[in-house]
């Protein structure tokens, strides 16, 4: 596993800066060493897969140009995306800002699940 640690504000704001050039502000973004979350606007004349496409190709190549790791970095294959509605925002921003002490009970799998149902995704066990 890559540790991002290290750079993670600089990562953090380069994301950022990625998906206001999309034409999609970002309300919060934070995250762990294997992955992050991003609450952002969509911009209604862009796709989804265009905006994290553009976002995923541009930062791997920031990082692997500046040379930020000692090892080659790519993000993985794919993607996940929820919709939020108003009546949400605060709870899902609620969650973004303390990823890391979620992830210190649950695992990665676990977490998913838990967001899936609260989105009605699936029925609660």
């Amino acid at each position: 596993m890559i540790q991002i640690g290290i750079f993670e504000a600089t990562l953090h704001d380069y994301i950022r800066d990625q998906f206001k050039t999309q034409g999609c502000p970002v309300r919060i973004i934070n995250g762990t060493d294997d992955h992050i979350h991003c609450l952002f606007l969509l911009n209604p004349k862009k796709s989804i897969s265009q905006i994290i496409n553009q976002v995923k190709g541009s930062t791997s190549f920031h990082i692997n140009k500046a040379q930020l790791l000692k090892q080659r970095f790519e993000w993985q294959d794919g993607y996940g995306v929820f919709s939020v509605g108003d009546k949400d925002l605060d709870i899902v921003v609620n969650y973004i800002r303390n990823q890391k002490k979620h992830h210190l009970s649950y695992t990665t799998e676990a977490k998913y699940e838990i967001f899936q149902q609260l989105n009605g995704e699936f029925p609660a066990p």
